[in-house]
């Protein structure tokens, strides 16, 4: 009985003094993430040890504590869009917490990222890997050692597939281009890609435009370019999307001013400051001011941006409240005859040419992490942008008629307004820059004038406000193998559109114009008929959707799923009356669609993965497209606007099959193979004069193409290069206007000079896509002081606009001028040096060998002779009878690049945590 009773006081005794030891078996890892600067850095993270493998993801403070975790030997890999990956190996051996700090370096010249977003709005928490399509970034970093001006200039020098097209001539104002699919600021474009700035979609509601300028580059943090018709990014993305996110108080946490100078008149300042605060808070500011007199003649701009950014976070939630405001005005005095281009490279066709953009926008970001593997995100939206313009073109009207001769009434008119001494005939020679018969004809315009035909300028002002506002919400939720986010938004905006023009004649310094009291709002006549091209047109657009992706992972093997329905509905209403000169632009439209995607990545070694992803995505057209469909009534957008036929929303099919090296390697390397068709495609098809045509459905186009990218960092250098081959192509046939195409079926009739059809056939290439990119890029970075980059690039030929049969050929004489834009190379340098703790000195040079070159060109009519003279009725009488077929002169308008620009300044840094 006393051995049992022993026996039992021992093993109790065991029990006891064993449980403590079990209760304090596991351990725990408290981590810290932060940047090259000592700043707080949220990332994602992968922990592999004794117990099963997990992921996670650290708070807006860049901490996160591991707990439960059994002792051993634990490997922790952290990564984030724009950073170098890290692995570090813990050991848990006590239940003692193990406190583990861990710097992320910026990556140098390379384009690629860790871990991404899939969702416009929540938080990068998905391995690249593990994504079936090539997702491309840049960050704050890559654009301040690139000196680059703002975002679109550095995309241009770096990302695969990405170029621009300088239509309007003005730095602010590029058309970004990504596999022929464009993102423009500028009305008329046929908008391919989407654009969201912390989760909230940039494209503006009246016609899809994206207006780079309100965008401002010093708060940028980062950005990724989202390939193919990824429907979970919504309307719009048929090529692909563009994700910015901003910089808050924690990731930017110090003051800094720079201030910048170069050649073209170019002056800059910005600015910003951030911190954090007590009780979970934190600021960021920022601010730029530009000003430059420009390159080409008469185009200065300014431009005003700041930016505001607060938040507060804890463990689990974060809130961040920001508000941009933009006043900018900007010169953009678009393409220019290129016999005029090769006597001065700074030539401008007519003035003014300026925008106004003025916007005020708030925006609310929340979220919420209801447990490590459920989180909530949502945010709200509210953005006022207000565009004026004024722009100034010839009268293509007049270039037929016969404007030195005046008839009796004319000289009657004239007399008994008190003018005297004026020539009662003449021709080019004795009057270079006609105005009298315009004149005559203005003073005739109630009594039967015809001042529309005889006046040789117009000068068309709009005024265009948009109300753009709407709520999104994402529900996350992660395991071990699956990764699944569903949301929800709502969008809506209004657009009021007024435009009128007023006419004018050429004054002798052959750019700009002198007004005369006609406006064609109705008031004025052309063969007895009113002129119309007046237009006040309000617009609704609502649209709400549901969205949802899922991403399994399964060994090697991860399979994504994607899908969004968007029902969108827009209501046009036409403020003026119906007349005998306009039609009404009145309709109610609505459109739907549900859009899915479907992709897979295989990894079967440490060294590279494979993948591939179908997507579909649509697009609805907006008003101005609507107000702008009629091929018997050309636009000059954004100028005009004068019926409202049918169109179809535009679908694409998308999918692409490549392979690539693993995001854990310091070399990078990809092979891609894309291809995406459009049906009902929305295209702006020029019509005779530049800047002229409508929009129309087209059956089907087509774009595909191989990509090739490599690049690698290592101690001292960062080196990469991509080249893109890209076909864009028609896919049905199509009879459009090309009235200044020298195949056009006039032409071909023997009658050159005359308006006419021009006939598309599937395989003809998309006019302004070349067909060959390259891109070579290096950074050199001998000492932590100095940093240099270079970088090269090579963009082929491509058509004009007006030449979508891709045939014309100038003859000398009626049509001059290639029908095409040349293939051109560029290269830049830059430099920046840290001279002391506070102040860094930095050096670019664009255009190293100042080559004159063209980004774009497109066909339109011209009065100008070889000698710049205004020259009416260039080829005398009609043909026949007929006096609609007085032949005029065609030539080819290009989009000059910008020559060899030098700038540079200093950057202060005020205070930065260390």
């Amino acid at each position: 009985m006393i051995r049992l009773v022993l026996i039992s006081f021992l093993l109790f005794a065991a029990q006891i003094v064993a449980t403590p030891s079990y209760a304090q078996s596991t351990g725990e890892i408290r981590l810290q993430v932060y940047d090259p600067s000592g700043a707080a850095l949220q990332a994602s993270g992968r922990i592999a040890g004794p117990g099963p493998n997990r992921t996670f993801q650290t708070d807006a403070r860049g901490a996160y504590s591991l707990d439960g975790l059994t002792f051993g030997r634990y490997r922790l890999d952290i990564s984030r869009a724009g950073f170098v990956p890290r692995s570090v190996t813990i050991e848990v051996s006590s239940a003692t917490p193990v406190s583990q700090a861990v710097t992320l370096l910026i990556q140098g010249a390379s384009s690629s990222l860790t871990v991404f977003s899939a969702t416009p709005i929540g938080q990068p928490s998905q391995s690249v890997d593990e994504i079936p399509i090539a997702v491309q970034a840049l960050t704050a970093k890559n654009l301040e050692d690139s000196n680059a001006l703002d975002l679109a200039d550095l995309m241009n020098k770096r990302l695969t597939s990405v170029y621009i097209n300088e239509n309007a001539g003005n730095p602010y104002q590029p058309d970004i281009n990504y596999r022929g699919y464009t993102a423009s600021p500028l009305l008329g474009t046929p908008e391919g890609l989407s654009v969201y700035l912390d989760g909230v979609r940039q494209n503006q509601p009246f016609g899809d435009i994206v207006a780079w300028d309100l965008i401002p580059k010093v708060a940028i943090w980062d950005m990724a370019l989202i390939p193919g018709s990824d429907p979970v990014y919504g309307l719009n993305t048929l090529g692909g999307a563009i994700s910015v996110q901003t910089k808050d108080g924690l990731n930017t946490q110090g003051g800094s001013i720079q201030l910048t100078g170069g050649k073209f008149g170019r002056r800059a300042g910005e600015g910003e400051l951030g911190g954090v605060l007590p009780k979970g808070f934190n600021y960021y500011l920022a601010g730029n001011l530009y000003r430059e007199d420009g390159w080409r003649q008469f185009s200065p701009s300014e431009i005003r941006q700041s930016f505001v950014k607060v938040g507060w976070v804890d463990a689990k939630t974060s809130v961040f409240l920001s508000g941009a405001y933009a006043n900018n005005w900007m010169t953009g005095n678009g393409t220019s005859d290129f016999r005029f281009l090769n006597i001065n490279y700074s030539d401008v066709n007519t003035i003014p040419d300026v925008t106004w953009d003025h916007s005020p926008s708030l925006t609310l970001n929340v979220t919420h992490a209801q447990t490590e593997n459920l989180t909530f995100s949502a945010n709200a939206y509210y953005r006022y942008v207000r565009t004026d313009s004024s722009n100034g073109d010839l009268n293509d009207d007049s270039f037929s008629q016969d404007l030195y001769d005046l008839g009796p009434d004319d000289i009657a008119a004239l007399t008994a307004a008190g003018y005297t001494n004026f020539p009662i005939t003449g021709d080019a020679t004795t009057e270079p820059f006609p105005y009298w018969l315009c004149l005559a004809q203005t003073l005739q315009n109630d009594t039967g004038g015809d001042p529309s035909s005889t006046c040789n300028g117009v000068i068309t002002r709009t005024v265009e406000k948009q109300n753009s506002y709407g709520l999104s919400g994402l529900v996350a939720w992660k395991t071990k193998h699956n990764r699944l986010a569903v949301g929800a938004s709502w969008d809506r905006g209004t657009s009021t559109y007024h435009q009128l023009t007023q006419l004018g004649y050429l004054n002798a310094d052959n750019v700009s114009f002198t007004l005369v009291p006609i406006f064609l709002d109705g008031t004025t006549f052309s063969d007895g008929d009113p002129v119309d091209s007046q237009v006040l047109l309000h617009g609704t657009l609502n649209t709400p959707s549901v969205y949802a992706t899922d991403t399994l992972t399964y060994g090697p093997w991860a399979f994504t799923l994607s899908a969004r329905y968007n029902h969108t509905s827009l209501d046009n209403l036409d403020y003026l009356p119906i007349s005998a000169a306009r039609g009404n632009l009145t309709s109610s439209n609505v459109f739907q669609r549900f859009n899915p995607a479907a992709g897979f990545t295989y990894k079967p070694s440490r060294l590279f993965n494979a993948y591939f992803n179908y997507s579909e995505a649509s697009r609805s057209p907006t008003s101005i497209e609507l107000g702008c469909a009629d091929p018997t009534e050309p636009c000059n957008l954004p100028n005009a606007l004068v019926s409202d036929p049918p169109l179809k929303q535009v679908v694409s099919r998308t999918f692409e099959v490549g392979i690539r090296s693993n995001e854990s390697l310091s070399l990078h390397w990809s092979a891609d193979y894309f291809f995406g068709q459009n049906y009902n495609d929305l295209l702006f098809v020029a019509s005779e004069q530049t800047g002229f045509g409508y929009f129309l459905n087209f059956g089907k186009t087509r774009r595909d193409g191989i990509e090739l990218e490599i690049s690698e960092d290592w101690l001292h250098w960062s080196v990469g290069s991509n080249y893109t081959f890209l076909n864009a192509t028609y896919q049905s046939p199509q009879t459009i206007d090309g009235g200044s195409n020298s195949t056009n079926d006039s032409a071909l009739a023997g009658q050159p000079g005359i308006d006419d059809n021009i006939h598309i056939v599937p395989g003809d290439f998309i006019p302004q896509v070349p067909r060959n990119i390259f891109k070579l890029y290096g950074q050199y970075r001998p000492s932590s002081k100095l940093t240099a980059e270079l970088d090269i690039l090579a963009v082929g030929s491509s058509f004009a606009r007006g030449n979508e049969n891709n045939l014309d050929q100038p003859d000398g004489v009626f049509y001059l001028g290639p029908g095409k834009s040349a293939g051109y190379g560029i290269a830049s340098f830059g430099a920046r040096y840290q001279a002391t703790d506070h102040v860094q000195l930095f050096v670019q040079m664009n255009n190293l060998l100042d080559k004159h070159y063209s980004t774009g060109a497109q066909l339109g009519t011209t009065p100008f002779d070889n000698n710049n003279h205004f020259v009416a009725q260039p080829f005398g009488t009609p043909y026949g009878s007929d006096n609609d077929s007085i032949p005029i002169r065609s030539s080819s308008f290009q989009a000059p690049g910008t020559p060899l620009n030098i700038y540079g300044g200093l950057k202060i840094t005020l205070w930065k945590k260390n």
